[in-house]
């Protein structure tokens, strides 16, 4: 019943978005995977990453070269079937173009290779990993894999867990050292923790700021607040210790991007104002996360 309403109310501009995300960042996976990661020989981590190790694995042991496509399709299923449970059918359905997309181009894109200096590789490619993970993010959608369960564990907790994400996937590069070498496995994690940094950097979506407004005008304070992030807020009045004047201070959290934008709106309602901002880290209560899952 859920998904049928999400289908009944999608937002086409919202849509476009979603699938021209989905696409390009499809397109820029798979070229950064024939590119760099396949000519470093590098195990980037996530889905993406054991199906790289599966692939070397039957190549190396068994001389069999099976498709990057079969093994990747094969290992979202149940990532997918925990977003069509847990997120949302619009961004899985998505994040399945991505999947899909991503994994044909791989095997049709001829590799490309620029250098075969293996710490550019690594640096160059994890960068360019980061960038299409945010595109995703962006776009509200992924792609596929761990992003499901960073996803997931993201919007019930309110916290980005990617520094978790590479902790898990060191795992994976553990067992590619003992396979193929522990230098191929030590440049995949310098991939790794770059495209992780690229993606704390440029996703702001679940890093809070906490807003201190000393103003004349707290009702229309709030209003824009309430207007702009959907929060409420809290109205602590008191004097000026120099002046005074009777003034009231307003007290919230949002997020990054809201912050800027309320620094904004508050200082055209109110040019006299102190807005002092403290990033946050930890909340814990009801906040409310704007999502189109």
């Amino acid at each position: 019943m859920n998904n049928m309403a999400a289908l009944k109310n999608m937002d086409p501009k919202i849509e476009m978005k979603r699938y021209g995300c989905a696409v390009i960042a499809a397109v820029i996976c798979a070229v950064n995977i024939n590119t760099f990661v396949n000519t470093g020989g590098l195990i980037p981590g996530g889905f993406n990453g054991v199906t790289l190790l599966i692939q070397s694995i039957f190549r190396e042991f068994a001389g069999i070269e099976v498709p990057y496509t079969v093994i990747n399709l094969a290992l979202n299923a149940i990532p997918v079937f925990i977003g069509l449970k847990f997120i949302g059918l619009k961004f899985t359905m998505s994040s399945c173009v991505v999947i899909l997309l991503s994994g044909i181009l791989t095997d049709l894109i001829p590799a490309q290779p620029i250098t075969y200096d293996p710490l550019l590789i690594s640096i160059f490619g994890g960068l360019i990993n980061g960038v299409v993970i945010t595109l995703c993010l962006i776009g509200n959608t992924s792609t596929g894999g761990t992003d499901f369960i960073a996803i997931y564990f993201s919007e019930k907790n309110g916290r980005d867990i990617w520094n978790y994400i590479f902790c898990g996937n060191a795992i994976l590069l553990v067992i590619a050292g003992l396979l193929f070498g522990w230098d191929k496995a030590l440049y995949s994690i310098i991939f790794q923790f770059t495209s992780t940094q690229v993606v704390q950097i440029l996703h702001q979506r679940y890093k809070k700021h906490t807003l201190f407004i000393v103003t004349r005008h707290p009702d229309e304070v709030y209003e824009e607040i309430s207007h702009l992030s959907h929060h409420s807020a809290t109205r602590l009045d008191g004097m000026g210790c120099y002046t005074k004047d009777s003034t009231s201070m307003i007290y919230s959290v949002v997020s990054r991007e809201e912050a800027k934008l309320l620094v904004k709106k508050v200082m055209e309602v109110d040019p006299d104002a102190f807005v002092n901002i403290i990033k946050t880290d930890f909340i814990n209560g009801r906040f409310y996360h704007k999502t189109d899952y």
